[in-house]
């Protein structure tokens, strides 16, 4: 399971996944990052095919305004005509269309892997014991990270004072006014927030010293090197399978 390995190396195998994905300008390779991803997701973390094609939806809508643009609204320069000769896509406006659109489904689909599969408060606490994060910049993740839920629960609960105070079943989804309504309880409630943590900062003593024990930071060990090993070496054969060793040769 992904979700027990040490954050960090997963954010730098990720980060290299991406830059990959950036810089080739081959829709093979686009499309087997798409792949693996989506198999990760399925078959290692068990999460649900329908869940997976609803995360693709959202950056295939951003890729698809990629497409768009390169087609019918395109300025041809040569490097875009030399690289898309070399695809299966007929004009050169459409192929680099093509690798754009794939190219924003893959990078959504890579950092989907590490948002789901990584827990955020082991990564803000691997930060801080790793990468020399300052206590006070990890302090205040963590409070955002609880602040987020329990502005959610603060909302319901005055939807539902409200509808009592009516004498009727709140809606299921809030209408425009509601919403607007929320606005203001809800600011003033995360303003109390932070002033209650930025009290709770300096009562921690976070700006004291740079020596601190962090409880519970995650530890790497041969599961982290090998799942590193293998995410280059998987990287490196699609390369190769796709367009590294055939437009070589």
């Amino acid at each position: 399971m992904l979700s027990a390995l040490h954050p960090l190396p997963k954010l730098i195998v990720c980060l290299v996944w991406l830059a990959a994905s950036i810089a080739v300008f081959d829709p093979r390779f686009q499309a087997g990052i798409i792949a693996l991803a989506a198999l990760t997701l399925i078959f290692i973390e068990r999460r649900s095919p329908l869940l997976v094609l609803a995360l693709m939806v959202p950056f295939a809508l951003f890729g698809f305004g990629f497409l768009t643009t390169a087609t019918l609204f395109r300025e041809e320069s040569d490097f875009a005509t030399r690289m898309a000769a070399e695809t299966p896509f007929g004009s050169p406006a459409f192929s680099a269309g093509i690798v754009l659109f794939l190219r924003a489904i893959a990078c959504g689909m890579v950092s989907a892997v590490f948002v789901l599969t990584t827990e955020p408060g082991r990564f803000i606490k691997a930060l801080m014991a790793n990468w020399r994060l300052s206590p006070r910049i990890g302090y205040a993740l963590f409070s955002a990270l609880h602040l987020v839920p329990d502005l959610a629960s603060e909302a319901q609960q005055i939807r539902l004072a409200r509808a009592m105070k009516k004498g009727r079943a709140p809606r299921r989804i809030p209408g425009p006014l509601e919403t607007a309504s929320l606005v203001v309880p809800l600011l003033a409630f995360a303003i109390r927030r932070a002033n209650r943590a930025a009290i709770a900062m300096e009562a921690r003593g976070l700006g004291a010293g740079p020596a601190r024990t962090i409880v519970g930071a995650p530890r790497s060990g041969r599961a982290e090197a090998f799942f590193v090993v293998a995410a280059f070496a998987i990287l490196a054969m699609l390369f190769i399978a796709t367009s590294g060793v055939r437009r070589a040769w």
